[in-house]
């Protein structure tokens, strides 16, 4: 069962994901696979490849996928494997999805993961979602913790739009940003999100 947040989350991705046309998906960090079981079920999607560095969760995710018709299941490929990794085949992709998980990701190795996905599998468009930390106090977060033990960091949305707008300059892309759960006038949403698409690229609708 997902919380209202992350519900919020998936549909706000699944809305990109559909308005920007996009025939193939990435989904990196799919864990249990919340968001690719719905990606499946949409005619318009042909290939989703989902990626993550846990067995077990991959593991649901295929007992879940086996639960679903045999035709829509057959555009999925899970690979075990880590995001930050280069991997070969997964270059020319419309579209790569990361939802809330570059927080799990040591500050450090950020540079890694923008190589690997921004500079080496170079999809059509980027979607990325992170914890407002702004927000943070409206979820009865306490001062100087994070939502969650396996976090990183946790970003407010001045730290995040620099970060994302340093990728879009270095890699040949355009960034716009979005609120998600919520539009406190002071706090913004609980989590944020940033999608890019390629610098001049005119086929894709990948935000409103």
């Amino acid at each position: 069962m997902t919380t209202w947040l992350h519900e919020q989350r998936l549909e706000a991705v699944r809305q990109i994901v559909l308005e920007s046309g996009a025939t193939s998906v990435l989904d990196l960090g799919c864990g249990d696979g919340d968001l690719l079981v719905r990606l499946v079920l949409e005619p318009q999607i042909e290939r989703i490849v989902g990626i993550d560095l846990c067995h077990v969760s991959l593991g649901r995710l295929r007992t879940r996928l086996s639960a679903m018709k045999e035709e829509a299941t057959a555009r999925v490929d899970l690979v075990l494997g880590s995001m930050i990794e280069r991997h070969s085949g997964l270059t020319g992709f419309d579209l790569a999805i990361l939802i809330e998980t570059i927080e799990h990701i040591a500050p450090d190795r950020l540079s890694t993961l923008e190589q690997a996905i921004f500079s080496h599998m170079r999809p059509g468009g980027v979607v990325v979602t992170t914890p407002n930390a702004e927000f943070n106090p409206l979820l009865g977060v306490p001062s100087g913790r994070f939502r969650h033990p396996d976090h990183r960091f946790e970003w407010d949305r001045i730290k995040f739009q620099q970060w994302a707008r340093g990728v879009a300059l270095r890699n040949g892309y355009d960034v716009v940003f979005q609120d998600i759960a919520g539009r406190h006038p002071a706090y913004g949403g609980a989590s944020q999100m940033a999608v890019f698409k390629v610098a001049g690229c005119s086929a894709d609708r990948l935000a409103a």
